[in-house]
């Protein structure tokens, strides 16, 4: 009976008229906000009430502080897409070479869209400054390339091809720009490269080389660089006083002297510029045209588009090595290993 005579009056509950206390204010809520208060003023952190802008070089100047140091993924996106706008308007007030410096080792980034966006940003800036600073771009581009992240990878292989684009001969005739690009390539792809020094390197199967697309994506790339470093130079015109403007006149090209290596530490085989058509098939042919054949006939046994793709670098190797005759005279390096 008890429990009958409960749920009659829980139920009578809702009937019920609640009695109003005359005089007395209503109850307030539990979350309630006083908002009655006066103020003068209202400060506000990091906001600025000024009428003025900024100056075009200090939110430049800002952006690239951002884009390089922040730790939010959203905010370094969202600085490059700002200096890629103003560096597409023709606004950059601290030239090329600074931008470069601070934008390259981004190249690594663990955001995806961050390293989109930093390859539109590097599309915008002009190609005839780029070619002064290949080798350095061409640094950050190969430890790209041999980062454990797949996608990492694919996205240096994507600012190498813009590289080869814009500045090609200046890419790999750069110092390291072509034995040391070749050989990060054979360490992405697996391939075996017998060293000068006796060793030689295991051929390893990674994750990169069971994906069939980012296997043909190196592969394309990998022969646009053996067709930029192996084609045929054109032939000079001729010029009378070719001999006495070498000796007397400044030279017109940036770094003209670089490949004496005046002022640099010792460079190797690997280190070395390779300035001609001629000492770039020599160092292919000593170096690695065994270890591409073999690379080559494998991806052909497989077919589909790996297949085609080893097909296109085997043309580019045979047409950029036409004409060359391996000599039996002592290398120069041997001479400096002896040294």
């Amino acid at each position: 009976m008890g429990s009958s005579m409960r749920k009659k009056k829980e139920k009578a509950k809702d009937f019920q008229k609640t009695k109003l206390k005359v005089g007395k204010a209503k109850a307030k809520p539990a979350n309630f906000t006083d908002t009655s208060f006066k103020s003068k003023s209202i400060s506000m952190g990091q906001q600025s009430l000024s009428t003025e802008a900024p100056e075009t070089a200090a939110q430049f100047k800002h952006s690239l502080s951002l884009a390089t140091t922040s730790r939010s993924e959203k905010t370094r996106r969202e600085a490059l897409a700002n200096l890629t706008t103003q560096v597409a308007s023709g606004s950059n007030p601290i030239g090329t070479a600074s931008v470069l410096a601070k934008v390259l080792p981004l190249i690594s980034d663990a955001s995806g869209p961050v390293r989109l966006q930093l390859l539109k940003l590097m599309q915008e800036l002009p190609g005839g400054e780029i070619r002064n600073h290949a080798d350095r771009c061409v640094m950050y581009v190969r430890a790209g390339m041999t980062h454990l992240s797949v996608d990492i990878s694919n996205d240096a292989l994507s600012v190498l091809d813009w590289l080869l684009t814009v500045a090609p001969e200046e890419t790999v005739s750069c110092p390291g720009g072509w034995v040391k690009t070749i050989n990060s390539f054979c360490a992405l792809m697996g391939w075996s490269v017998s060293a000068a020094k006796g060793w030689t390197a295991a051929p390893k199967a990674g994750l990169k080389a069971k994906d069939a697309e980012s296997r043909t994506r190196q592969f394309n790339v990998l022969t646009k660089l053996v067709e930029v470093g192996l084609k045929a130079e054109a032939s000079p015109q001729r010029n009378t006083n070719a001999y006495w403007d070498s000796i007397y006149r400044v030279p017109r090209t940036p770094h003209a002297f670089a490949y004496l290596n005046l002022f640099g530490s010792r460079r190797d085989e690997e280190a070395e510029m390779y300035e001609d058509r001629e000492s770039r098939q020599r160092v292919f042919n000593r170096r690695f045209e065994t270890s591409f054949a073999k690379g080559i006939e494998q991806a052909k046994k497989e077919g589909g588009t790996i297949g085609r793709a080893g097909s296109l670098l085997e043309k580019a190797m045979r047409d950029g090595m036409q004409g060359f005759e391996p000599t039996t005279a002592v290398d120069p390096q041997d001479l400096l290993d002896l040294w």
